[in-house]
Order: structure tokens, then C-alpha cells, then sequence
């Protein structure tokens, strides 16, 4: 593996753990991206990152549960989750009927859609009246949760858009975001295996840079302490916004 993609990965993969340990949530959507970028300097198909990028999700999941354990209003994955499975199988059956050009198209427009939503959120939701979730609402979100999180782990706007309307305090938002994403990436792991997403060699470049994802819980605590959190988290959104621009771009 060429010096080049490692650190590109490296980089990439380190924003897992970040993001896990509370510091600027989502900030792991710069992970698949960057490496379907650095994958594909060796060739790889967009849906081998994607691939490799689910079981280091996975292992991140366990350390924001840990954190934010019972920290949730549990009500919001009954009302998420049929409509997930059902948006995790049309996902993944869609991920093989696509070329390796118009994957990494997909990709970059989800990475820019999340970028512009973080910037227009508050501006979205500032007049919302309270919002009463269920089973009806439900649904749809996770299907296109499911959708979207298949195609570019990146169901952040869709979870974020069905939770913030409800007004929750901070941490129980993030702990209830957290049990979503933990039981979405869990359920994406079988339908990515029966459909070759994952393979022997995603996954042995997975456990290769496994230990960056602790690494990353770790420096997120360090920055917690040393660096103003938005003008940072600004530069990760600009970082992301580049790379899906050049996703799209470099596949027209």
C-alpha cells in the first residue's frame, strides 16, 4: 500500500474516533470520502472503502455507547428502525448496480448535502413548533437513513432532521443519536457481507488500522481541552465540501 494512501486513510479513520469521543459530532462523514479517494489512487472500487470503513464504525460505536449509556429516548429507534432494514436492503442491492463513477458521484453529493445542512440547520428548524415523532414519521426517515447511510455511512442529516425538531437536551440527542447509528451500522454489516461489500481484504484493512480509532477518542478528549470547537469543525466541514466537490468533479 502505497505511503500516500495510508496517511490518507489514517487521516480519514482518525475522525471516527473523534467524532465518538463528542467532539463536533458528524465530523466522521469526512471518513468515507476521503478514503474512497485514497483507495481509489490504488484502484479500488468506491465500494471497498465503504466496506472497510463499516467495521471500524462499528468498533466506534462501542466507545460513545459506553459514554452515553442510557442516555436516550429509546422510543426513536422503535419508530427508525423497520424503516432502516428496509433502507439498508435497497441500499445495499443499488450500492452493485452502480459504476465505480457514478458511486463516487453519489458519495460526493451526500458529503456536500451533509456539509450544507450543518450550515442551514439552525436556520431550518428555528420556527419548527415541537415535533411529535412515530411510527408514521418514522418510517420514511429511516428508510432514507438507511438509503443514504448504505451509500456514504451518511445518514447524519436525515437521523439529525427527525431528532432536532423534538428539542431534546444535548446529551440526551447525541446519546439517542448514538444508539440509532450503533443499531444502523450493526444492521448494515450482514446485507454488506451477502453482497460482497465486505470482504477477507476490507476487512484485514480494517484491522489494520483499527488502533486509530481509539487513537482518535483519544485525541478528541485532547482537543475538548485545547481548541475552540466551531472554527475547528468549520475547517473539517470545508475539508469534507472539498472532497465531495472533487468526487463529483473528477467523475463527470
Amino acid at each position: 500500500m502505497d505511503l500516500t494512501v495510508i496517511i490518507a486513510v489514517a487521516f480519514g479513520v482518525l475522525w471516527i474516533g473523534l467524532s465518538k469521543a463528542g467532539f463536533g459530532g458528524g465530523l466522521g462523514m469526512l471518513t468515507t470520502p476521503l478514503c474512497v479517494l485514497a483507495f481509489g489512487m490504488m484502484g479500488k472500487s468506491p465500494s471497498f472503502a465503504i466496506g472497510m470503513v463499516l467495521p471500524l464504525l462499528c468498533s466506534g460505536d462501542a466507545f460513545s455507547l459506553y459514554h452515553y449509556w442510557k442516555k436516550w429516548k429509546i422510543e426513536n429507534l422503535y419508530y427508525l428502525l423497520p424503516g432502516v432494514i428496509i433502507g439498508v436492503f435497497i441500499g445495499a442491492r443499488l450500492v452493485g448496480k452502480f459504476s465505480p463513477s457514478e458511486l463516487n458521484i453519489c458519495i460526493g453529493i451526500i458529503a456536500i448535502a451533509f456539509v450544507l445542512f450543518q450550515f442551514l440547520k439552525e436556520k431550518i428548524f428555528k420556527y419548527e413548533s415541537n415535533f411529535k415523532p412515530g411510527h408514521t414519521t418514522g418510517f420514511p426517515f429511516g428508510i432514507l437513513a438507511g438509503i443514504t447511510s448504505t451509500f456514504a455511512h451518511g445518514a447524519g442529516p436525515v437521523v439529525s432532521m427527525f431528532l432536532i425538531p423534538q428539542k431534546m437536551l444535548k446529551e440526551i440527542y447525541i446519546g439517542t443519536t448514538v444508539l440509532i447509528f450503533t443499531f444502523i451500522n450493526w444492521i448494515k454489516m450482514p446485507f454488506f457481507i451477502m453482497n460482497g461489500i465486505i470482504t477477507k481484504e476490507s476487512l484485514l484493512t480494517s484491522l489494520y488500522f483499527f488502533p486509530l480509532v481509539p487513537a482518535g477518542v483519544w485525541f478528541g478528549v485532547w482537543l475538548n481541552k485545547k481548541i475552540p470547537e466551531k472554527s475547528f469543525i468549520n475547517l473539517i466541514y470545508l475539508f469534507v465540501f472539498i472532497t465531495g466537490l472533487y468526487l463529483i468533479v473528477s467523475n463527470i
